[in-house]
C-alpha cells in the first residue's frame, strides 16, 4: 500500500510538473508581448525583459515619466494605422464568416449524420480528402477566379468561403455521433417539426460546446488572417488589424518596435473577449450531462 501511495505520488507530481511546463510555454510569449508594449524600441533593442518600462504606469500626460508608452502610441497611430477602422473591418470579416462557418458546417454534418442518401460516401471521402490538402495549395486559382468574376478588393471572398470548412464539418459529425440520439428526431418528426426546425430548435442546443469550440478556431484564424486580406484587398479603408499593423514597418530607417508590440497587444484584445465568452457554453455543455435530474 505504501509503495503504491508513493508511485502515486510521483505520478501526480510529473503531471504537475509538466502542466506548469506547458504552462509557461504558452504563457511566456504572450507575457513577453505585453511587456514589449510598454517598452521604448532602443529598450526593446537592447534584450529580452520579464518586467514592464519603469514608465509603464507613470502619468500619460507627464512629458518626463509619460514618454515610453506615450511614444509607442505616437508611433502607433501616425503611419495610417486607424484603430476604429481596422476594428470595424475585422469585426465584419471574422464575424460573418464565424457564423457560416459554424453554422453550414454543423448543417452538413448533420446531413450526413442523419440522412442515408446516395453518394453520402463518396461526399464524406472528398470533405475527407479536402481536410489533407494544404491550403496554400489552391491560393493561386482561388484568386485568379475572384479576379475573373471582379470580386477582388471586397470582403466576400473573405467571408463566403468560411461556409466550405472540412474540418468544422468532420469535428461536429464526431461530436454528433458520440452525443446524438437518433430517437430525439424521431420524436419530433412525429410531432410535425420540419428537418429545419429540428435542427434549429433541437440540434443547435444539443452540440452547444461544439459550436462554441470550432467558433473560437475559427474567429481567431479570420482575425488572424493576414495574407489572404493582403492579396485580395486593395484600399486601406478595407484594411483588417493584422495589415494595419504590418503597415507600422513600412518606414526602411527605423522600425518602432515598441509601437508593433501595441499594436498586437491591442488586436489580441477581441479574441480574449470572444474567448471568454463562447468558453462559458463550452463549460455548460460539458457539465450538463453529469447533473441528474
Amino acid at each position: 500500500m505504501k509503495n503504491y501511495l508513493v508511485q502515486k505520488s510521483i505520478k501526480s507530481t510529473v503531471i504537475y510538473i509538466f502542466m506548469i511546463i506547458f504552462g509557461l510555454i504558452a504563457i511566456v510569449p504572450l507575457w513577453i508581448l505585453l511587456i514589449n508594449a510598454t517598452r521604448s524600441t532602443a529598450q526593446i533593442n537592447k534584450g529580452l525583459s520579464m518586467i514592464p518600462s519603469i514608465h509603464a504606469f507613470s502619468d500619460w500626460t507627464n512629458p518626463e515619466t509619460g514618454v515610453v508608452t506615450r511614444s509607442n502610441w505616437y508611433a502607433l497611430t501616425s503611419r495610417g494605422f486607424k484603430l476604429a477602422i481596422g476594428f470595424k473591418n475585422s469585426v465584419i470579416v471574422a464575424g460573418l464568416s464565424t457564423l457560416l462557418n459554424v453554422y453550414f458546417s454543423a448543417l452538413t454534418a448533420y446531413a450526413i449524420h442523419i440522412y442515408r442518401f446516395k453518394g453520402r460516401k463518396i461526399l464524406w471521402g472528398v470533405i475527407m480528402t479536402l481536410i489533407m490538402l494544404p491550403a496554400s495549395l489552391s491560393f493561386i486559382g482561388f484568386y485568379q477566379f475572384m479576379a475573373k468574376i471582379h470580386l477582388t478588393n471586397t470582403y466576400i471572398p473573405l467571408i463566403i468561403p468560411a461556409m466550405a470548412a472540412a474540418g468544422t464539418v468532420l469535428f461536429i459529425k464526431q461530436y454528433l455521433e458520440s452525443i446524438l440520439s437518433l430517437e430525439l428526431i424521431e420524436a419530433s418528426r412525429i410531432d410535425g417539426a420540419g428537418e429545419f426546425l429540428i435542427f434549429n430548435r433541437i440540434i443547435i442546443p444539443v452540440i452547444k460546446p461544439a459550436l462554441a469550440t470550432q467558433a473560437i478556431f475559427a474567429f481567431v484564424a479570420s482575425w488572424n488572417n493576414f495574407m489572404t486580406p493582403f492579396v485580395l484587398l486593395s484600399q486601406t479603408e478595407k484594411y483588417t488589424l493584422p495589415m494595419l499593423v504590418q503597415m507600422l514597418r513600412g518606414d526602411i530607417y527605423r522600425t518602432e518596435y515598441g509601437g508593433i508590440y501595441l499594436g498586437i497587444a491591442i488586436s489580441l484584445v477581441p479574441i480574449i473577449i470572444f474567448y471568454c465568452f463562447m468558453s462559458k457554453f463550452i463549460i455548460s455543455g460539458l457539465t450538463m450531462g453529469s447533473v441528474k435530474e
